[in-house]
């Protein structure tokens, strides 16, 4: 079974499928059924690390900081304060088609349209997201909901989430989320 290295950057240690989650939903509390069991992880590592900087540092997040350093957006991700943002894994882009993914990166606005699609103002916690149409920096409008451990936005399942960094909440998803 594959191991979540989430706890390279943020102090987690969990399995993708099946790890028991933290059940609480206070700000800085992971929520998923990829986070590990409560006092199991110490995000406080990651608190003053900005939100690109610290997914660098996570393995399972590297095709995602490829495409945002391809696109430009480091600086800008990385100094705008309080936002939140779903991160889809590497085998969340390893599931869109090769020649589609291909396409994308070799075309910086349409691949900026798709990253900023996964970004929101404001740092979400699980509370405010149990049923919540959120507008994206994309322009778009994603759609959370769910409750406890299980969560979604549009269709793809949050694995981890409600993890703090500097400057955003992060949302560990399963898909990538493509505009309209």
């Amino acid at each position: 079974m594959k191991r979540f290295l989430l706890a390279a950057a943020l102090g987690l240690s969990a399995t993708l499928a099946g790890a028991p989650g933290a059940s609480a939903s206070s700000p800085g509390a992971p929520i998923g059924p990829g986070c590990p069991a409560a006092g199991e992880s110490d995000v406080a590592a990651i608190t003053g690390t900005p939100v690109v900087t610290a997914a660098s540092q996570v393995p399972e997040l590297s095709t995602l900081v490829s495409a945002i350093k391809q696109a430009g957006l480091t600086d800008k991700l990385n100094s705008t304060s309080d936002v939140t943002v779903f991160a889809p894994t590497d085998q969340a882009f390893a599931a869109v088609p090769k020649d589609t993914l291909n396409k994308v990166l070799a075309d910086r606005q349409a691949l900026t349209k798709i990253l900023t699609y996964h970004v929101v103002e404001g740092r979400q916690t699980p509370d405010d997201l149990s049923d919540a149409r959120l507008t994206t920096l994309e322009g778009g409008t994603v759609h959370v909901k769910g409750a406890g451990e299980d969560y979604t936005v549009n269709q793809a399942k949050v694995l981890c989430g409600n993890v703090p960094t500097l400057n955003a909440s992060v949302y560990v998803i399963d898909k990538v989320l493509m505009p309209e």
